[in-house]
């Protein structure tokens, strides 16, 4: 189930756009990492393209909800990290 709930989470990030880059944080690979724990509650692992970027709350939030919103998710933990940096070849190709 756990594996199952991070792909769909992983899908409804798809939906939550970078406002600057208008991509969404999984094609930018601002997403590092989601976990789901046998409760449900869903651990998210970000970061944002700089350090101090003004669109951090935002991004989080839209995260936070983006994950939420799935079903089966109980709970949602956004943990926003900045190691390792974040790098502009961690973009998917289009």
């Amino acid at each position: 189930m756990s594996v199952r709930l991070e792909r769909l989470v992983e899908i409804a990030l798809r939906d939550v756009l970078d406002p600057e880059m208008g991509r969404s944080v999984v094609d930018l690979g601002l997403i590092y990492g989601i976990s789901a724990a046998s409760d449900a509650t869903v651990t998210v692992t970000m970061t944002t393209t700089t350090r101090g970027c003004p669109l951090a709350g935002f991004l989080k939030q839209a995260v936070a909800l983006a994950a939420g919103a799935v079903e089966g998710v109980s709970a949602v933990e956004v943990v926003l990290v900045y190691e390792p940096a974040w790098q502009p070849a961690m973009v998917a190709a289009e």
